[in-house]
């Protein structure tokens, strides 16, 4: 497994430095002072809380809280659940400001070195290294590397890690006589989407993210982008999204999504098309490797039925990108110690084991341990998606995943602090077209000269 060198972000020429808007991609309210809003508000010594995403896992952890880990600890956990675009403004906002509301909360390897950098979050290492029940050195190396800031210092820990995969339905391309190859073109999912559209009623061949959001639709699409040979920037912090390549790939993901995808696809982001599949109304999907878990739970109407194939390609051997949901203390935090218990309790062993047990182990919050690749547990629950998984995360290439140098890390985004407002604002050009507001090439034009204004802060760097 490739180990990637050690990146320092390029510094932007002054006068750029509003890092708070740049990260929350909107304007924030002036930083609180006076007050300590503390535990939920409590200012409660024997209470954290926590700021997380509303994923199903994340859920069932809030579901099982209050009985093991408050249980045990007496520490109680506050918790405030939003969806991922909602989330991750809030975060941003409390975390820059430093106002200390949130103890906790769910952060990315996209966010992690940046807050690090900007002094917003707590650094973890000691913790680790203190709780030898956690076990650090179990982390999947390409996970942990994700989540240590410039400095080299741990500032995250994984609730899980994922790359992306093609789910399909087996017993719905078994009886059409149709086959998905092991490593599918996107050429060759194109057409299966077609021969598969209406299979069953009210089936459609595809479901793609369209839904607004630098990590919605944006995600997916910047896979495609890099294995069609295009890049948001080159080696020299050229914007290229007016290349013929980021259009091509564009024009790709937006016409199949259009021709064969979900009704409402530009409002559809992941949570929409878990949903499709598991209700029957997609015969494939592309998306994170997490969403298996969903899928194969005793409860999915649709466990046993998904096949898993990796990420399809074009010009690439490979195009699956590296994420992680994972816990971070804001650097504020007056409860660091309340809060890394919770964290090693979220991030550990211990919770795997419960989930095992309360929900079944396919449903683990799996892609950051390498013991429970090893569990036969896990191995045989998981068999259907658990090699294919792992075998994503452990080939990601976030320093290399097209085919041209990059000036910053990231598969499904670039690792600099403006991406969060600049993808933003590109993912609503882009939802306008697959909504058919715009066309993809007037999309493209005018993210292209948002685009270039990033370059004009680091040409040269």
């Amino acid at each position: 497994m490739r180990t990637p060198s050690r990146w320092r972000p390029p510094t932007p020429r002054a006068p750029r430095r509003l890092l708070v808007a740049a990260v929350a991609g909107t304007l924030l309210a002036p930083p609180l002072t006076g007050c300590w809003a503390g535990a939920g508000g409590t200012g409660s010594g024997d209470a954290i809380t926590v700021l997380m995403v509303n994923n199903p896992q994340m859920m069932e952890l809030q579901k099982l809280t209050k009985a093991h880990f408050t249980k045990d600890t007496g520490i109680e956990v506050h918790f405030t659940v939003l969806p991922e675009n909602d989330v991750r403004d809030k975060i941003s906002q409390d975390f820059a400001n430093q106002a200390g509301q949130y103890d906790v909360a769910t952060l990315s390897n996209y966010e992690i070195p940046i807050y690090a950098k900007n002094g917003w979050l707590r650094e973890l290492g000691g913790y680790a290294r203190k709780d030898r029940a956690f076990d650090q050195d179990d982390i999947l190396t390409p996970i942990r590397q994700s989540l240590t800031g410039e400095d080299g210092k741990l500032y995250g820990e994984p609730f899980y890690g994922e790359s992306s995969f093609l789910m399909y339905r087996k017993d719905v391309f078994a009886k059409a006589g149709l086959s998905m190859p092991r490593r599918p073109t996107w050429r060759q999912v194109a057409a299966l989407a077609k021969e598969v559209d209406g299979a069953q009623d009210g089936m459609r061949g595809i479901c793609l993210r369209g839904l607004p959001g630098w990590g919605e639709v944006m995600a997916p699409l910047t896979t495609v982008v890099n294995t069609f040979g295009g890049t948001w920037f080159d080696k020299d912090w050229k914007a290229r999204l007016d290349s013929p390549e980021f259009e091509r790939a564009t024009r790709f993901y937006v016409d199949l999504v259009r021709a064969h995808g979900q009704s409402g696809a530009a409002q559809s982001g992941y949570a929409e098309c878990l949903n499709n599949l598991t209700q029957g109304k997609t015969a494939m999907w592309y998306d994170a490797t997490a969403a298996a878990g969903s899928l194969e739970s005793a409860k999915s109407p649709v466990r046993g039925k998904i096949g898993y194939v990796p990420a399809p390609v074009e010009r690439t051997s490979g195009s699956g990108w590296l994420y992680t949901w994972a816990w971070g203390i804001q650097k504020a935090s007056r409860n660091s110690d309340k809060a890394w218990k919770f964290i090693s309790w979220a991030a550990g062993k211990e919770y795997e084991e419960l989930v095992g047990e309360k929900t079944g182990w396919a449903n683990v919050p799996a892609g950051k341990r390498a013991s429970t690749y090893d569990d036969p547990r896990y191995r045989k629950e998981a068999a259907a998606f658990q090699g294919v998984t792992r075998a994503a995360i452990e080939g990601a290439r976030p320093r290399d995943p097209g085919l041209q140098p990059r000036p910053a890390p990231g598969i499904q985004f670039v690792g600099i602090p403006e991406f969060t407002d600049l993808g933003t604002k590109v993912s609503q050009e882009i939802s306008a077209a697959i909504a058919g507001r715009t066309s993809v090439a007037a999309a493209l034009d005018r993210a292209q000269d948002l685009a270039e204004k990033i370059s004009e802060e680091y040409e040269g760097r």
